[in-house]
């Protein structure tokens, strides 16, 4: 019976979350399998991938292939890695004890990468963030200017028509005298 480490889907639509398995590659890609192997969920950033090594390493000892997919997850978690040092050992080109301990320098140096990633995502999200933030003050800090720039001129405004309130009351109303010599000598012709 030939067998595949594939994934198998599970979540909701949109949002994929995968089972790593062995199984026939008769069977249906949601259907039955030999053994569950490990989890991955690429809604992260980094993908979260959970992985029984041990596990996955005998499938492929006995004979397993995995998917293109399937294999890239198994190199990137050291699975690939570490049935290439139990080859070596098998033939005994290494002792246990160093595939170990290159097993072990290989997954420290792989943490390393993967907590430089997660921590250059941290100070990207936090370099955004402040800059959003800054972006927001000067927004603000535009806004309080303009709303003070305008309550001044409405404060001038209501000042100058006071002004000019009171210049109105204040002038003195004149009267009407005839405004040149032949009016006033109509009006006093009709006044007589």
């Amino acid at each position: 019976m030939p067998v595949k480490i594939r994934l198998q889907r599970h979540g909701k639509k949109g949002k994929p979350f995968y089972w790593i398995v062995a199984a026939d590659v008769r069977s249906k890609r949601d259907g039955k399998y030999l053994e569950k192997l490990g989890t991955y969920n690429p809604n992260s950033n980094p993908a979260q991938i959970d992985l029984n090594i041990d596990g996955t390493v005998t499938w492929l000892q006995n004979g397993a292939v995995p998917t293109d997919t399937a294999k890239a997850i198994l190199s990137y978690k050291g699975a690939m890695l570490k049935n290439h040092l139990v080859g070596g050992v098998r033939k005994g080109a290494l002792t246990e004890e160093q595939a170990e301990e290159k097993f072990q320098a290989w997954v420290e140096e792989k943490a390393g990468k993967v907590n430089a990633k997660v921590d250059g995502l941290a100070k990207a999200q936090a370099d955004a963030k402040a800059a959003i933030l800054a972006n927001e003050v000067k927004i603000n800090e535009e806004r309080a200017a303009a709303a003070k720039e305008v309550e001044e001129a409405a404060i001038k405004a209501e000042a100058d028509a006071k002004a000019a309130e009171a210049a109105a009351k204040a002038e003195p109303v004149e009267e009407k005298g005839p405004e040149s010599i032949d009016d006033a000598q109509n009006a006093a012709s009709e006044e007589a």
